[in-house]
């Protein structure tokens, strides 16, 4: 009598880290759903260039004033426009399940993030360039330094919202919720990053507090640019500063990922 042996469930290996055919389908996905709501693509690429020309126009009578602070609002703009979208939409793939059916299949939590971080990061890029553009050749933003700096810090504040969106999202169980976000995480950092006063002319305990937000080192590479010809230590630093907390925020959004079982 032979003896019957009784089959196992192996489990499935756990999906590499990062693989970039994955996350390269995870930001094509995105895209795709992103080009069927020209809703959203409006707010991306075109609100921070309405304001941007609004703020010129504002200022119609003091050109100075909006070469002061047209650079800073340049990286400003973009972060936010991009937190407000990416939270909103990242929760609606929370509830509607569709993060849920990703994290059932062999794909890993990095490649999800990576995904949608390439896929906001593809606007981002369009984003910052039109913004860039149209406020050194059109509005007449009087910059001493490469207007390609300038777009380099936009795209990083672009991508730092991207992140913070994506994290946030995870707290949110609606989309009002991930609105009402914006006063907790965007507010308190325009208000400290030095837009309408000197950083070190705050009370110590409001300065000690923006040398940790990442908004304060945005607009203080975008001061860099308006008044140094050539690339500073300082500038190297702020932009590493900004890169480094959206690559931190995008980790921990990661962590936020949770595949259920059964």
């Amino acid at each position: 009598m032979t003896p019957t042996t009784t089959p196992t469930n192996t489990p499935a290996p756990p999906p590499r880290a990062l693989t970039p055919s994955r996350t390269t389908a995870t930001a094509t996905r995105v895209l795709r759903q992103l080009t069927h709501d020209p809703r959203t693509i409006a707010l991306l690429i075109l609100i921070p260039c309405v304001m941007l020309f609004l703020l010129r126009y504002v200022f119609d009578g003091s050109p100075r004033t909006f070469d002061s602070i047209g650079a800073s609002l340049l990286g400003i703009f973009p972060l936010i426009t991009m937190f407000l979208v990416t939270s909103i939409a990242t929760l609606r793939e929370r509830t509607s399940g569709t993060l849920e059916r990703l994290l059932a299949m062999p794909l890993g939590k990095a490649d999800l993030i990576a995904g949608y971080a390439l896929a906001f990061g593809t606007l981002a890029i369009i984003q910052s360039a039109l913004a860039t553009g149209l406020a050194v050749w059109f509005l007449g933003l009087d910059v001493t330094g490469s207007p390609w700096l300038l777009l380099l810090v936009a795209l990083l504040d672009a991508l730092l919202g991207t992140a913070l969106g994506l994290f946030v999202s995870a707290f949110a169980a609606s989309e009002f919720q991930a609105v009402q976000f914006m006063p907790a995480v965007i507010f308190p950092q325009l208000l400290l990053c030095g837009l309408f006063t000197p950083r070190d002319n705050m009370h110590p305990a409001l300065e000690a507090i923006s040398d940790v937000l990442p908004m304060s080192y945005a607009v203080d590479g975008m001061n860099e640019v308006l008044r140094h010809t050539d690339m500073t230590a300082t500038f190297v630093r702020d932009t590493l500063i900004v890169a480094g907390c959206a690559l931190l925020v995008l980790t921990l959004g990661a962590a936020t990922l949770r595949r259920r079982t059964a």
